[in-house]
């Protein structure tokens, strides 16, 4: 079942259901990862953007955004954008990340401000790309 027609706009979903909908492993990670590396909780909230409609996972430090997950069936999507702030280490880390990721960024247009990578987290091996992704946009603190 398609995400978005499970919680309309006016049911919000919590992250018990968000995490059963997923149902995969990788998706409880990435949020461990990120709450305990940046000390910092996501903020629901609702995309009408018709590319990926609906209830989503934002994670903001100060006032950069780390990334957006959207939850699928059975995996999920983070939206990382890589700037031009991290372009020169984005392209140093390209030729250790996995070949899903490297024909992404190939393909994906620089617009708005960056390259706004949607990774369908379908791996362990994507879900440390995206982890790298997120820690070359906004590096934690020791």
């Amino acid at each position: 079942m398609e995400w978005s027609l499970s919680f309309e706009q006016d049911h919000e979903p919590t992250l018990a259901e968000m995490i059963n909908f997923v149902n995969n492993p990788l998706w409880v990670d990435l949020q461990s990862f990120i709450e305990t590396t940046y000390h910092i909780q996501p903020v629901m909230n609702y995309s009408r953007c018709s590319a990926q409609r609906g209830w989503n996972l934002k994670y903001r430090k100060s006032s950069k955004s780390l990334c957006v997950l959207y939850p699928m069936d059975g995996y999920f999507i983070a939206l990382v954008v890589i700037g031009n702030k991290e372009l020169n280490e984005m392209e140093a880390y390209l030729p250790q990340a996995s070949p899903e990721i490297q024909a992404l960024f190939k393909r994906t247009p620089f617009a708005a401000g960056g390259r706004w990578l949607m990774i369908p987290v379908t791996s362990e091996r994507i879900l440390d790309d995206v982890k790298n992704l997120i820690q070359i946009r906004v590096r934690p603190k020791l």
